[in-house]
C-alpha cells in the first residue's frame, strides 16, 4: 500500500511537545512532508534552538512513523527552529529582538555577570542570534569577561537616524557604557543620568534581528531595575542567587519588584551559583560552602522553576579573567552546566510565549 503524506501527518499528531503539551501537527510545527514510496522525510521547526528536548521530539517523530505508517519506512527528520515572542512590535531598535531577558540578583557579589555572561554564550553556541547589554551603569565588567576592552561601538544608522553599532563578540553583539569609561574612570551618574544612558544603550544601538537580548543588571532593586521594567518590554527575569540565607532574603526583595502589579515580569527560573566547592584532587567531594539546597528551597516555595545549581569552580573564574567565558571550554563539567542553563531558560521562554498567546 503506498504511503501518504496525510498519513504522516496524522502519525505526528500522537507526539506532543512535552513543555506545550499539544501535538507537534496542531502547534503548526510540522513542515515540508514529502513522500516517495517508503522514504520519508519532514521537518520540525522547534521553538528555539537551544531545545533541551530536541533529542527526545525527534525520537518520538520516527517511532511514530515506524509505528503508525511503516515499520520499513525510511524517516528523514529535519530539525530546525524558529525562536517565539510575545513582544509587540514597534519602531524603535527593538523592533527586530524576539525576546527580551533580564539577569538580576537582590544583592552583589553572587556571580550575577559571569552567570549572564555565559547563558548569553550558551544561547549563542546553540544557534540562537544574541545581544547583550550591560545594564549595570555604575560597574560594568561584561567588557572583561568577553575579552573586549579596548573595543568601543562603532557608528551605525537606523531609519536615516545615527546610532551605534554594537560590539560583536563570540558572535554575541554587545554595548556597554563600560566602553566609553576609561579603565580608572569613576562613572558617576544621578539617577535620571543614569536612567538616560540605559535608555541610550537599548534605543540608540542597532541590534537587527536578535533572538534574545540578555540583560545584565545591577545588584538590588533600585533606579536602574524601575526603568527597565517601564521602559523596555522585558520577556522575563533570572533571578542569580547564592544558597546562604542573607542572599536569599535579598532575593526575594528582587522577585517581588518584578512580580509588582504594575511591573507583572514573569520570573522565568532562579539560578543557584557557587552551590558546592569540589576541589581539583578531590573531585568526588562537595562542600557546601554557602548553605545547602537555598534557592532550590526557595523554587518551590514560590513555586517557579530551579534553572540551574552551578558549583563554585575555580577555572569559572580564570576563564572570565581572560575574557573566555567558561561556557566555551569544550566538554568541560561547567561548560555543559551553563549550556543546560541556556537550554532551561530558552524552554521557559518558549512555555511563557505560548501560554500568552493562548491567553
Amino acid at each position: 500500500m503506498e504511503i501518504t503524506v496525510q498519513q504522516v501527518i496524522d502519525a505526528l499528531k500522537y507526539v506532543d511537545d512535552p513543555d506545550l503539551k499539544k501535538d507537534l501537527v496542531t502547534l503548526n510545527m510540522i513542515k515540508d512532508v514529502v513522500v516517495n514510496g517508503k522514504n520519508i522525510s519532514f521537518t520540525v521547526v522547534l521553538t528555539t534552538p537551544a531545545c533541551p528536548m530536541k533529542d527526545m521530539i525527534h525520537n518520538a517523530c520516527m517511532n511514530a512513523i515506524l509505528h503508525y505508517v511503516d515499520k520499513e519506512a525510511a524517516v528523514k527528520i529535519n530539525m530546525t527552529a524558529t525562536v517565539t515572542s510575545k513582544k509587540e512590535k514597534d519602531e524603535t531598535t527593538l523592533r527586530d529582538v524576539k525576546n527580551i531577558i533580564a539577569v538580576a540578583s537582590g544583592k552583589g557579589g553572587v556571580g550575577k555577570s559571569t552567570i549572564a555572561a555565559n547563558l548569553a554564550l550558551g544561547l549563542a553556541r546553540q544557534g540562537a542570534k544574541v545581544g547583550f547589554v550591560v545594564a549595570d551603569i555604575f560597574g560594568p565588567s561584561q567588557h572583561i569577561l568577553f575579552g573586549v576592552e579596548r573595543d568601543a561601538p562603532g557608528p551605525g544608522e537606523f531609519e536615516g537616524q545615527k546610532k551605534m553599532s554594537p560590539v560583536i563578540s563570540y558572535g554575541v553583539k554587545i554595548n556597554s557604557i563600560g566602553f566609553l569609561a576609561g579603565p580608572n574612570q569613576a562613572i558617576a551618574l544621578r539617577g535620571p543620568m543614569a536612567t538616560k544612558a540605559l535608555s541610550q544603550l537599548f534605543y540608540d544601538t542597532v541590534w537587527g534581528e536578535l533572538d534574545y537580548l540578555i540583560v545584565d543588571l545591577p545588584p538590588g532593586t533600585g533606579d536602574i531595575q524601575i526603568s527597565l521594567c517601564s521602559q523596555v518590554p522585558l520577556t522575563g527575569a533570572v533571578i542569580v542567587c547564592t544558597p546562604q540565607a542573607v542572599a536569599i532574603s535579598d532575593a526575594r526583595k528582587g522577585i517581588a519588584l518584578f512580580q509588582l502589579p504594575q511591573k507583572n515580569i514573569p520570573i522565568l527560573g532562579l539560578v543557584e551559583n557557587m552551590s558546592w566547592f569540589t576541589p581539583a584532587e578531590l573531585p568526588d567531594n562537595k562542600y557546601y560552602l554557602f548553605g545547602k539546597d537555598g534557592i532550590k528551597d526557595l523554587a518551590e516555595e514560590m513555586n517557579v522553576p530551579l534553572l540551574a545549581q552551578i558549583p563554585l569552580v575555580q577555572s569559572v573564574r580564570e576563564a572570565s579573567d581572560i575574557g573566555r567565558p567558561a561556557v566555551l571550554q569544550e566538554n568541560t563539567e561547567q561548560a555543559l552546566s551553563f549550556m543546560e542553563l541556556a537550554q532551561h531558560v530558552a524552554q521557559q521562554v518558549a512555555i511563557k510565549n505560548a501560554v500568552l498567546v493562548e491567553a
